[in-house]
């Protein structure tokens, strides 16, 4: 699994969002960022990233993810 993969996938899965993905293989390290998803719980945030990821989760196709989530302001300004 590459990371523009599971880029391009969550991207056309989470409208309004931009995702930042680094790491290959099974382990990735996401930037998530948007506006709608950020306004939510961490615990909400990251059940609409796994809701998308559970399939390759569950075929060992990714083993490892941790999440970092951003408003566009938020990333605006970090970058």
């Amino acid at each position: 699994m590459q990371a523009l993969e599971v880029k391009s996938f969550l991207e056309g899965k989470l409208p309004e969002t931009n995702v930042e993905v680094e790491g290959e293989g099974c382990n990735f390290q996401l930037n998530v960022i948007s506006d709608e998803l950020a306004a939510l719980s961490p615990v909400k945030r990251q059940q609409q990233v796994y809701a998308h990821l559970n399939p390759w989760i569950t075929d060992g196709s990714i083993h490892a993810v941790t999440m970092k989530f951003f408003s566009r302001a938020a990333w605006a300004e970090r970058t």
